[in-house]
């Protein structure tokens, strides 16, 4: 009998061995299959606006706490207008919503901030974060990606369109497989070719693994929620991944290749193209010949010089022809091709004296037939896969590329589905189908994790803080959700309205929760310190970008032309030119949106920089908000943020009466008397101050359109005071 039992528990103690996941593991929360909800009965029904709000008031009844009551019209105008459009409502608009009374005002300014071309502004700027997009390839030299910007466009298309979330999905995985005849399906694959990549690296396996670990930790943590990076080396520490199910994921992107050049023309505009760049070659052959002739010996020793630096094993797959190459000598040949270029017609060689003399008169030469050279092809970059069949996957042992163990195929989480994926192949495009399989796996319904992380992430941009405070950490690690049943019933919707995102923030913004006051309550903070149940509505302070296009816009110099190349404003004086190059844009391009400000990986925007903007060498999830010096000080010295003050002031004193112009521009609401007394009292003392300055022979900083017969210290004093208000809180914050 004894033996009988020692048999049982040795039986068991291996099937529990074999077993690679613990009980805690299999049971975890966000594993487990999204279930329908039914919002919870409420002591107090009065309050509740959406089911949303009965999850929300069931647990703050539960702790004894109540909800703040609605917030005043005003701010619930702007804490509305700058989550949807990232910039303040006009006076106008405060005026036309404060003035109508219908029980449907509030939802038709939610229906007009959805249906403007700034809302694709604003929220594709998150989602460009989650992208780590940028528009250079970070590392040393840094050198600028061309085209990168129309991924920008892409995201602020689709959000604008209100593109499905799960064709949103497939699109940026493998829009090039689903969708091979729709350019910018192609364009969407650039969410995985804004990796940062070191061109001056001539150890190409090495750059290739880096970059696939890059795309898979990019793809797990942001549409999975999970923290896949963690299991690159060794089973996931704390949550069910195990090493293999780390590389089975990238072995979906195993044959992918960088495509720099996804044509946006038709055949009829190629067709024009080409007939206009044959009059151009022939009137310029002989010249031509003339400049290949002297520059081509350099670009030959360039070639050889970077050929040469290459290990062995790289060169021989680059001499290989292409159809004797191997699938991995393909994608290492592929990556060295356009470096083995040498510039094409832009190659400048390295002459001196009388030759180079001769060269830049040959080049000014040429330049006189550019008005018959037609403008070069619109193009895009993205990813693609390199033909139908993809190099075999190794687990690397501790994540080493020269360490390759047991080879796996493309696959799920061994927890959720232990086989593998079936992969076909499609039918229309030279490609292996393993990312079309992917990406219906990622937009797959049953699928626990997507739903669920795109829904709080939506709620964690509109609260400040997610239902799950890590939005890309669904793990053991992350946050437990405050309101896990709410999230389900979220979940359960997105799918149930067609994946719509303006529908989710219709009605987010529609409960009662959201609007709420953002009033202080101390016995709930005692119980709740972090208001994580919601009694409150979070104070947020706005981000870089939301803080630039707000002050552009009060001050009426913000230009809302859309989409187009990125440009380049003011840098702040005494900085020099990151490298790469910072050509400044015309006067009026550099007061365009933040959002298409160029993205250079090594040197962000110093404004925005101060403003917590993220480092795009990884996918940021939730912006860190930190409180600096720097940031005062950007708004106090910058001579930008000056002529911002100088132009708001222009406006405001066109006014009958400026202070109240003023603060209605910035805050949307009149000054109450201690304001106006306080304004009245600092004009009276800065105006001693700018006698002063002048008396010193200082040149004033007058307000923009100022007449002729103007009190000239009183204005300069009117340009510091709206200063003052750019700076200030209530104009950063969201209430």
């Amino acid at each position: 009998m004894r033996r009988i039992v020692l048999v049982a528990a040795t039986c068991a103690a291996l099937l529990l061995a074999a077993d690679p996941f613990t009980p805690r593991q299999r049971d975890f929360w966000s594993f487990q299959k999204i279930k329908p909800q039914v919002a919870p009965a409420i002591k107090d029904a009065s309050w509740s606006r959406t089911p949303i709000d009965r999850f929300v008031l069931a647990r703050l009844e539960s702790k004894g706490l109540h909800p703040n009551p609605p917030a005043d019209k005003v701010t619930l105008l702007r804490r509305a207008t700058f989550d949807l459009i990232g910039i303040p409502p006009t006076p106008e608009e405060v005026a036309a919503f404060v003035a109508d009374k219908s029980p449907q005002a509030y939802e038709k300014v939610i229906d007009r901030l959805l249906a403007s071309p700034h809302y694709g502004e604003r929220w594709g700027r998150h989602w460009l974060d989650l992208a780590r997009y940028a528009e250079s390839e970070g590392f040393k030299a840094d050198e600028t990606r061309p085209n990168a910007w129309r991924y920008r466009d892409y995201v602020i298309d689709s959000f604008n369109q209100d593109k499905p979330y799960d064709r949103f999905v497939q699109e940026q995985i493998a829009g090039d497989e689903l969708w091979p005849n729709d350019p910018m399906a192609h364009i969407a694959t650039g969410f995985n070719r804004h990796y940062p990549d070191e061109s001056n690296a001539r150890v190409l396996e090495q750059r290739r693994q880096e970059i696939l670990d890059d795309i898979t930790d990019t793809t797990g943590a942001v549409f999975l929620g999970l923290t896949y990076g963690c299991a690159r080396c060794h089973n996931h520490k704390f949550d069910p991944i195990l090493q293999a199910d780390y590389y089975r994921l990238q072995a979906f992107y195993a044959n992918t290749a960088a495509d720099d050049h996804i044509s946006l023309w038709s055949p009829v505009q190629f067709a024009d193209y080409r007939a206009k760049r044959a009059v151009w070659e022939e009137q310029t052959k002989d010249l031509r010949a003339t400049i290949s002739q002297m520059v081509e010996p350099y670009r030959q020793a360039a070639t050889k010089e970077y050929f040469d630096k290459y290990p062995s094993e790289i060169q021989a797959a680059i001499l290989k022809p292409e159809a004797s190459r191997t699938p991995y000598e393909s994608l290492m040949a592929w990556k060295a091709k356009p470096y083995l270029e040498s510039g094409g017609e832009e190659f400048n060689p390295p002459l001196k004296g009388e030759a180079k003399t001769r060269y830049d008169a040959l080049r000014k030469e040429l330049a006189t037939f550019d008005s018959i050279k037609p403008a070069d092809p619109a193009e895009g970059i993205g990813l693609k896969d390199l033909g139908r069949v993809a190099p075999p996957t190794h687990v690397l042992g501790a994540g080493n590329w020269e360490s390759p163990k047991e080879e796996v195929q493309p696959g799920f989480l061994t927890l959720l589905d232990a086989g593998d994926a079936r992969v076909v192949p499609p039918a229309n495009t030279e490609s292996t189908g393993r990312r079309s399989t992917l990406a219906k796996w990622l937009t797959d319904p049953a699928n626990p994790l997507p739903t669920r992380v795109m829904v709080n992430r939506l709620w964690n941009y509109h609260f400040g803080r997610g239902i799950v405070g890590t939005p890309s950490d669904f793990g053991i690690m992350g946050e437990r959700p405050s309101h896990p049943e709410l999230l389900d019933w979220l979940a359960t919707e997105f799918v149930r309205r067609g994946w719509s995102m303006k529908q989710m923030h219709k009605l987010i913004m529609t409960s009662a929760v959201y609007q709420q006051s953002s009033a202080h309550q101390e016995e709930a903070a005692k119980v709740d310190e972090d208001d994580r149940l919601l009694w409150s509505f979070p104070r947020q302070r706005l981000e870089g970008e939301v803080i630039r296009d707000s002050a552009l816009a009060v001050s009426g110099l913000l230009n809302t032309k859309t989409s187009g190349p990125s440009i380049f404003p003011d840098l702040p004086e005494g900085m020099t030119a990151p490298r790469g190059g910072w050509k400044l844009s015309a006067n009026d391009e550099r007061n365009r949106r933040s959002v298409y400000i160029f993205v250079r990986r090594n040197t962000r925007y110093p404004m925005l920089e101060a403003y917590d903007m993220p480092d795009t060498h990884e996918s940021c999830p939730r912006r860190m908000v930190t409180t600096t010096a720097p940031q005062a000080l950007t708004m106090l010295n910058d001579k930008t943020v000056l002529q911002w003050a100088q132009a708001l002031a222009g406006r405001a004193l066109a006014a009958p009466d400026p202070v109240e112009a003023a603060f209605q521009l910035a805050y949307q609401r009149r000054p109450d008397s201690w304001e106006k007394d306080t304004v009245s009292t600092f004009f009276h003392k800065q105006k001693a101050v700018i006698a002063e300055r002048t008396a010193r022979g200082e040149k004033l900083a007058l307000p923009a359109a100022l007449p002729e017969n103007a009190d000239r210290e009183y204005a300069a004093a009117f340009v510091d005071f709206c200063q003052m208000l750019l700076n200030s809180n209530e104009f950063v914050y969201r209430n």
